[in-house]
């Protein structure tokens, strides 16, 4: 009778996933429709409308790419590739939604208004001058304080769940794997592993959870989000915080096994992406994987081109549309970083680059 009971436990299972995720995906999408509402057009009346380079979206493929992401989400839980993800584990706390939904609501009004005025360098002040790079200093996606506040960090997550309707923290998951893959043969208990840009903490988070004996080194600039990463990583004893740049971490060479990063170099001008790029090879010990995490580009699905090609002009993303033409292979070759994977997962794209043993 195990692996009937074993079949019921599985079903039971799945069937919690998938009524989580739905109900996840309903409440995100309800804020979404409003924030896109309140943001309105990507011109202003009396505006002439983008040239646009690319051809209509294409909203079947769309549709079956965000079911396909949870899919493969479900398969390697029920594989035991990753554990049931945290957001799930556990059920939501009514106050705490009901505190996160109200602040989103009251914020995307500001966001609102700063992309109507197209204000996005309140940041910018020359206190904030002498100890932060220009390129730092900006109201990304017009969001309030950019990354200079506890409120920014406490708001984050919520507010990119709603931009991608309650799939962001599945796609971050679909690099778990590869974290597997990059320790197949390893001590996780010898082997370290640095998350630069590590925002909020919610992706080391699921890394620790998998990987409790895994050292990790939490890296970010903003003292804020790193203060929000020591929350999410609270119970982990095996975890260094660092406020420091991704280009200048101050770190030891070949330092680590392990380096990744999620939705960092999309934020990042190209001179600086470079930057970041040796910086990864310098830190990397002989044989050891960097794991990039970041949004698709142009080309990998070529019928959501025009999404990637409007998302700057509705959101403050300087450096967007230069990225998502980045020829990835190229930028970490000539750091001394050979592609050895890649998958897509929804709007986000993972790639694995090895250094040379």
């Amino acid at each position: 009778m195990a692996p009937f009971n074993m079949m019921i436990a599985n079903s039971t299972k799945r069937a919690a996933y998938g009524a989580a995720q739905a109900a996840r995906v309903l409440w995100y999408t309800g804020h979404y429709a409003y924030g896109r509402r309140l943001m309105g057009p990507l011109t202003e009346p009396g505006q002439a409308p983008y040239a646009e380079e690319f051809g209509p979206l294409d909203r079947e493929r769309l549709k079956t790419s965000f079911r396909e992401l949870f899919q493969r989400d479900w398969k390697n839980v029920e594989s035991g590739l990753y554990k049931m993800p945290s957001e799930l584990r556990r059920a939501p706390s009514f106050s705490k939604l009901w505190r996160e939904s109200r602040d989103y609501l009251i914020d995307a009004r500001k966001v609102a208004r700063r992309k109507s005025a197209r204000a996005h360098s309140e940041v910018l002040t020359e206190a904030m001058r002498d100890k932060y790079p220009r390129y730092y200093l900006q109201n990304f996606h017009y969001q309030t304080d950019g990354w200079l506040s506890d409120a920014s960090a406490a708001r984050y997550d919520m507010q990119v769940e709603t931009l991608f309707t309650g799939a962001a923290a599945a796609m971050r998951r679909q690099a778990l794997p590869f974290v597997r893959a990059a320790l197949k043969g390893k001590d996780a208990g010898a082997a370290s592993l640095l998350d630069l840009g590590c925002g909020g903490g919610g992706f080391l988070a699921e890394v620790n959870c998998n990987w409790p004996m895994l050292n990790l080194t939490a890296l970010d600039l903003s003292p804020a989000y790193l203060a929000r990463a020591r929350t999410a990583l609270g119970k982990a004893k095996n975890v260094n915080f660092l406020h420091q740049p991704a280009e200048a971490t101050r770190l030891p060479d070949a330092s680590f096994d392990i380096v990744t990063s999620v939705y960092l170099f999309h934020e990042l001008p190209p001179k600086v992406r470079r930057e970041v790029a040796v910086e990864i090879a310098r830190l990397l010990k002989p044989g050891g994987v960097y794991i990039h995490t970041d949004t698709i580009q142009f080309g990998d699905e070529p019928g959501f081109d025009i999404l990637l090609e409007n998302f700057p002009r509705g959101f403050h993303e300087p450096y967007y549309d230069s990225y998502c033409r980045t020829d990835l292979p190229a930028l970490f070759g000539e750091a001394g970083l050979n592609k050895s994977d890649e998958t897509l997962a929804f709007l986000t794209k993972i790639t694995a680059f090895q250094k040379p043993a």
